[in-house]
């Protein structure tokens, strides 16, 4: 039987268009090219994964600011390794000065190969030994084995991919963590894939697009279908590319000509991260190596009564927690609570720009536009001095 061949690959891609129909209409031309790059943008991470061995397993960053598809969160660095829930895998590295480092274990995820499925359970590095050098060594299996004394945790025989998150609020500052995984219940070989086996792949690669692209233009469609628009609902990700007991607040944004919208919410009384971001209408992160599209609770400032406002704005708006939108009136918003007491619920409120001061504490510092150059500046170094391709 013949293998399929570019053509044939390149028929299977074309079949992605159909997603462009979930696309709300009447679709715009930028809406509409944005769709476009969200298709190449899936095919380019794919790859990361489409070639993904569970006896060879690997953390590969198949999101980052580049790849920034799902609401990519700008705090984190994200790795996902593939495995096979039968076996033994040793994970180790050097712990860093992350917020936390998370690995969350589950039945499938987003790669190519995957099938979505649950979440398995979740692991705190900070669950772990930390020796005197900041090292680690976690061995997961379906039993201990008599003879080791590390840490050890059980792996579902269900499992299929290892999802770690690394956070961080200040970005480009200290250590970020250094990460290695290894099968070790067999002998490492090398195996050669067959034409066969290759062509599979493939073939999965090139109707990727159609999958992931349809994925979430299909929440966003949902969204609008409900009326999300500058309000927020209470979701949870958890094994569908979420972490698991996370409180996820998530709507939509529109801003109307002379408006800017206000957000505001009250904090938990306890939590371990938290940020907010702005993405488009096909669930792009909004490019915030570039643009200041999202706030997190080490670069936000607070008012004196303990809330959070922001101003989303088209235009810098002259206070600190503004949330550039990247020139486009109509987004997404999503904001996370990490480990916290509780989850407050945030608001957001269409106000006149002529009289935005009005609805901001007196005491609201005005950020000139020089500060503002330089506090983009900082972003923007901090981001690229970060470990944002796992194993650079």
């Amino acid at each position: 039987m013949a293998l399929p061949g570019w053509r044939d690959h390149l028929a299977t891609l074309a079949e992605a268009e159909e997603v462009l129909g979930l696309l709300a209409r009447p679709a715009n031309p930028a809406l509409e090219q944005e769709a476009l790059r969200l298709l190449f943008l899936a095919l380019s991470g794919g790859f990361l994964t489409t070639f993904a061995d569970p006896d060879r397993p690997d953390f590969v960053p198949a999101v980052n600011n580049l790849l920034n598809g799902s609401m990519t969160n700008p705090d984190f660095i994200y790795g996902t390794a593939t495995v096979d829930g039968a076996g033994t895998y040793r994970i180790s590295g050097e712990r860093g000065d992350a917020l936390f480092l998370f690995f969350d274990i589950v039945a499938g995820g987003l790669g190519v190969m995957d099938t979505l499925g649950p979440s398995l359970g979740s692991i705190d590095g900070d669950s772990l030994t930390i020796d005197a050098d900041g090292l680690f060594e976690l061995l997961l299996s379906a039993e201990r084995p008599t003879d080791w004394a590390g840490d050890w945790r059980p792996l579902d025989p269900r499992a299929r991919t290892i999802t770690m998150r690394q956070a961080v609020y200040d970005w480009g500052r200290g250590r970020d963590p250094r990460v290695a995984i290894e099968r070790v219940d067999r002998p490492l070989h090398h195996r050669r894939s067959t034409p066969g086996e290759v062509a599979e792949r493939l073939a999965a690669l090139a109707a990727y697009p159609r999958r992931y692209a349809g994925l979430w233009l299909g929440v966003v469609r949902d969204w609008m279908a409900r009326g999300l628009w500058n309000r927020f609902e209470h979701d949870d990700w958890a094994g569908r590319g979420g972490v698991t007991g996370q409180h996820y607040y998530q709507g939509l944004f529109r801003l109307e000509p002379g408006y800017a919208l206000l957000l505001e919410t009250a904090l938990p009384a306890r939590v371990r991260y938290w940020n907010v971001q702005l993405g488009d209408l096909v669930w792009n992160t909004i490019d915030w190596v570039n643009w200041q599209s999202s706030l997190n609770g080490g670069q936000a400032r607070l008012d004196d009564d303990g809330r959070f406002r922001a101003v989303i704005a088209l235009d810098d708006p002259g206070v600190p927690n503004w949330l550039d939108p990247g020139g486009n009136t109509e987004g997404a918003i999503m904001l996370r609570w990490t480990e916290a007491s509780d989850g407050p619920a945030p608001m957001l409120t269409p106000v006149r720009l002529d009289r935005l001061r009005n609805h901001l504490p007196h005491d609201t510092p005005a950020v000139t536009p020089a500060e503002r150059d330089d506090a983009l500046r900082r972003r923007r170094t901090g981001a690229q001095l970060r470990r944002r391709w796992e194993g650079e």
